[in-house]
């Protein structure tokens, strides 16, 4: 028998069981008392309900809300020229509303790594999904006078998305270890590109169904509401570090000022960091004006009309979110497989595996743009290899911070390598994209062809930083196994009582 906090027994627990509580606290397992009342139908439920918290359920329900994170903030590209045409902006303009969305949301991350590190974290995760539910489904009814109203609605959307992707992580970091939580963590981001897929084919599909764009913002919001529900009560809060072979008996907390500078000496952390801004460099920049790029190739080509009226053709974006949902699966498991596999050859094989995955990838990403003008099916062939290639970093990356940072810090890090992929990455580059190609435009601005080209060459600005990125990860291979050392060092003198801990 098991007692819950109020004193009722519950059935199907042995002496030595832990319940989680809905508070998220832990409950020792008691032996049963004759003093104690039977359960009735009410605390049957809520026993039923906590016997269903187990760590793989709590996985699976982040990854989940995850999925709906990077949906919902696809959603708008997918449906990104009938947009242009309805608020009548430019490229830059249009490409204002991620570059917004990216700010807000990286300027918040360190805010929320800072309470992930200090207070319940499933809370904070359920009021953010909340908010940007209620701000994305408010957002489709902004009339086109005001589409300063709309940017600004994106940011507040950033902010509450910001919430998830900061502390979430953690959560699977303390409810798994090492193999298992590289696996756990491969299928938690796997749902970076699985949900951006999802997000171009709800967007698209919303708007061939309804017959207006519009509706593509109000069907996420409703999934957000149920997966927010569904942390609150099925997600524990488990102790940070107790997935750790020390963590569970952490008996201090370094202050937020050595944490930081911590993180800054960490050069396996700087280094990924600045290899994932790479990353969303290019995802951001890719996510926002390929479906548009490839549109453009097909009227070169004289394969389809330009779209002067809503709504507009949604075919591409169709397409592109199906690759990227592919692609995405096929990366995270390649990459999750690969770096199992090259761990027995070398400690490593983390850095090195993302590092060669990087190069690969900028090959194929450079060929999109020589194939595309002749053959649309080559520019989606180098679309899907070059995209496989860079997806498989996405779980490898997060499980490097989990090897060289100490349970304590986590959240902080995590939020602060968000923070600096996001200002060097794809907090700009969406609209770093359209401003270059607007430039280019105006000399020829009725060429079709023009209009084409010019974006394509903004465009050839991300194999370059990809390359780029693959160096800061060798650079990460260097100092790896060093950074990984000092973190277990630390974590045992954090074991330990306060006046040993060293920094």
């Amino acid at each position: 028998m098991c007692v819950e906090s109020d004193g009722c027994e519950m059935e199907g627990c042995s002496s030595s069981d832990e319940v989680h509580t809905l508070s998220g606290t832990m409950s020792p397992g008691l032996k049963s008392n004759p003093d104690l009342r039977s359960c009735r139908t009410g605390h049957k439920f809520r026993a039923a309900l906590l016997r269903c918290r187990s760590p793989t359920a709590a996985a699976g329900i982040l990854s989940f809300g995850n999925v709906l994170n990077y949906m919902d903030r696809y959603t708008v590209a997918g449906v990104l020229l009938d947009i242009q045409k309805h608020f009548s902006v430019t490229d830059s303009q249009a490409g204002l509303l991620q570059t917004v969305f990216i700010c807000s949301f990286m300027v918040a991350a360190p805010i929320f790594g800072y309470l992930g590190d200090r207070f319940n974290r499933k809370i904070i995760l359920s009021c953010g999904i909340f908010f940007w539910s209620a701000v994305t489904l408010s957002s489709s009814f902004i009339t086109k006078e005001y589409y300063w109203l709309f940017v600004l609605s994106r940011g507040l959307v950033g902010i509450g998305e910001s919430s998830y992707s900061s502390i979430s992580p953690t959560i699977i970091g303390d409810l798994f270890t090492n193999n298992s939580r590289t696996m756990m963590l491969s299928f938690f981001y796997l749902a970076i590109p699985l949900g951006s897929g999802l997000g171009y084919i709800l967007g698209s599909s919303a708007k061939e169904a309804a017959g207006d764009w519009h509706w593509a913002l109000r069907v996420s919001p409703v999934l957000g509401m149920t997966a927010g529900t569904l942390i609150l009560f099925f997600v524990p809060e488990p102790k940070r570090g107790s997935a750790d072979q020390l963590g569970g008996r952490l008996k201090t907390r370094t202050p937020w000022t050595c944490d930081m500078k911590a993180l800054a000496k960490n050069r396996s952390y700087v280094f990924s960091s600045l290899a994932s801004a790479a990353v969303s460099f290019a995802t951001g920049a890719f996510g926002v004006w390929i479906p548009q790029y490839l549109f453009r190739a097909q009227v070169v080509q004289k394969a389809v009309v330009p779209c002067t009226q809503e709504p507009c053709s949604s075919k591409d974006s169709l397409i592109f979110g199906a690759i990227t949902c592919v692609t995405g699966l096929l990366g995270v498991l390649i990459g999750a497989a690969t770096t199992r596999l090259c761990r027995q050859k070398t400690e490593r094989a983390d850095p090195l595996v993302c590092a060669v995955s990087m190069l690969g990838s900028a090959i194929f990403i450079c060929l999109i743009f020589v194939v595309a003008k002749k053959s649309i099916v080559g520019a989606y062939v180098c679309i899907f290899i070059g995209e496989t290639l860079l997806f498989l970093n996405w779980a490898i990356t997060a499980d490097i911070l989990m090897y060289v940072v100490i349970p304590t810090r986590r959240a902080t890090a995590v939020a602060f390598q968000g923070f600096t992929s996001h200002i060097l990455g794809d907090a700009g580059s969406p609209y770093l994209i359209g401003l270059i190609s607007d430039a280019l435009q105006q000399s020829y601005t009725d060429s079709v062809l023009w209009q084409f080209l010019s974006l394509g060459y903004a465009l050839m600005l991300c194999p370059f930083v990809i390359v780029l990125g693959g160096m800061f990860f060798l650079a990460t291979a260097l100092f790896f196994l060093d950074d990984r050392d000092k973190a277990e060092k630390q974590l045992s003198q954090l074991s330990r009582s306060p006046s040993s801990v060293k920094i």
